[in-house]
């Protein structure tokens, strides 16, 4: 077959990296956005901080372009240097006079493993039992467990560190690990994590005997609820496996859950809008605290206009002076993103305000009306794409309370009469069923399908189990008490 070469038109369509950088700053919300500024500012010189001064009185000089070429003049300079476009289209604030505070309230400690190792250092252990103590440390996960085998572990120590070790070593050196606090720490499952804290409440009192010994011999039958068997193979009363239940269930089955979460650098919510009432009409504003006053640097700018009006330059200036073209370029639009941000922010706010005005009026959970994506973008006339990145880790103080946006989003349901309501209220008559539910009879997927029903919701039994599933709400076998 022969070569052929052709040529062909081709419609693309594509985004540029300023579009990609505006969709970025969309999504990123207020606590965040002070950062990305400082880290702009920080790689464009031509972009600075701080209220935007009088324009400054630029002294001409000499010109002398003998030695340039065509190429070398062809700076169009028009579009950065417009002695008509006055400064405030250049710069922006993004908070009021009584929003001054720029801080971002933050709060540390002491990792998960450094809280481990302080506790470690109390005990008298060997160079070689510290390094493995280390190690086996470093391997816990979040909720405190040492998910790893032995074996895996053996072979680490030597490739990594060096260090020979048998697992009679290494299960000598996790049984110190595990002495220490919180209880239950680095057990390899669930089950020896419930038993070390247990043995640790062990004493006189028989309920506690009786609760290690379910966890030791018939964990299998407790954790499917089989308590029948459970009776009858220990021999002892409901009464007695229902106290020996609740000395169970008061175990923490992640030690290191609590640990973590305090070692966590924690982050204060800072809302991105907030919404008050005012004599029975809402008002909208958008918290502008972490975006501070930017304009365009005047001394890039003065390199640019010398050039313009005939400062004398050599060849080797092109390059510096392509490189200010470009800084003052991208300050230009990083200015005018930030601006196309705040103003798509608030236009979408607004029409999330207006479409759930009854809930912001009221703040009753009922009021809420069926709301996607879709429905927002057909009101402000934007891809629901867009919508999706402003509702995107951004929240609003009500007076009821601080809201991530993705709350005020829920699917439709139709009732026997006809009437559109939002997937919400369903949710909420499962989590009142269940509560009020008898637990020795937890309500099956089926019997709540009925109940629902019977109040005009007509929903299938694998519906209910859905929204089950995403209230955390377990099957009603595992509900089940005594």
């Amino acid at each position: 077959m022969a070569l052929k070469q052709s040529l062909s038109h081709k419609l693309e369509q594509k985004l540029s990296p300023q579009q990609i950088q505006l969709m970025k700053l969309l999504q990123v919300p207020t606590v965040e956005l002070d950062q990305r500024i400082k880290q702009e500012i920080e790689e464009n010189p031509a972009l600075e901080e701080g209220k935007e001064e009088a324009e400054d009185d630029f002294e001409q000089e000499e010109y002398d372009d003998s030695d340039l070429n065509d190429e070398e003049r062809d700076f169009d300079l028009d579009e950065y240097l417009n002695d008509d476009e006055p400064s405030y289209k250049t710069s922006i604030s993004n908070k009021s006079k009584d929003d001054e505070e720029k801080a971002v309230p933050l709060s540390s400690g002491k990792s998960f493993q450094e809280r481990l190792m302080n506790q470690l250092n109390m005990e008298s252990l060997t160079e070689k039992e510290v390094i493995i103590a280390t190690f086996l440390i470093g391997n816990l996960d979040d909720a405190g467990y040492l998910e790893r085998d032995l074996e895996a572990i053996v072979d680490d120590l030597a490739f990594s560190q060096n260090v020979m070790a048998t697992e009679e070593e290494l299960e000598e050196v996790l049984s110190d690990i595990q002495k220490l606090d919180p209880p239950g720490i680095a057990a390899r499952n669930l089950r020896e994590c419930l038993i070390l804290q247990m043995e640790r409440r062990l004493n006189s009192d028989i309920t506690r005997y009786t609760a290690l010994q379910i966890l030791k011999d018939h964990f299998e039958s407790f954790t499917k609820k089989h308590y029948k068997k459970i009776i009858q193979k220990m021999e002892i009363s409901e009464e007695d496996l229902k106290q020996a239940i609740d000395e169970i269930i008061r175990l923490n089955p992640k030690p290191g859950g609590s640990l973590k979460e305090s070692s966590k650098s924690l982050q204060q919510i800072v809302p991105d809008f907030q919404i008050s009432e005012v004599e029975g009409e809402l008002q909208l504003s958008i918290n502008g605290r972490n975006a501070p006053e930017l304009k365009v640097s005047r001394g890039y700018e003065k390199m640019l206009r010398n050039y313009s009006e005939g400062a004398k330059l050599k060849k080797t200036d092109k390059e510096a002076m392509t490189f200010v073209k470009q800084k003052l370029e991208s300050a230009k639009w990083f200015i005018d993103a930030i601006k196309q941000r705040q103003n798509t922010l608030l236009t979408t706010m607004t029409a999330i305000m207006n479409y759930q005005k009854e809930y912001f009026l009221t703040g009753d959970e009922g009021k809420l009306q069926p709301m996607i994506l879709k429905d927002i973008a057909e009101i402000v006339d934007l891809d629901i794409s867009t919508i999706s990145r402003v509702a995107n880790s951004k929240y609003v103080q009500t007076p009821y309370g601080t809201f991530s946006l993705k709350y005020f989003f829920s699917e439709s349901l139709s009732t026997e009469s006809g009437e559109e309501v939002s997937t919400r209220q369903v949710k909420q008559i499962l989590t009142e069923a269940v509560d009020a539910e008898n637990k020795r009879k937890p309500l099956t997927d089926e019997k709540l399908a009925k109940l629902l029903k019977d109040k005009g919701y007509n929903i299938a039994r694998r519906t209910v189990a859905k929204y089950r599933e995403q209230l955390n709400i377990p099957v009603a076998r595992l509900r089940k008490e005594l």
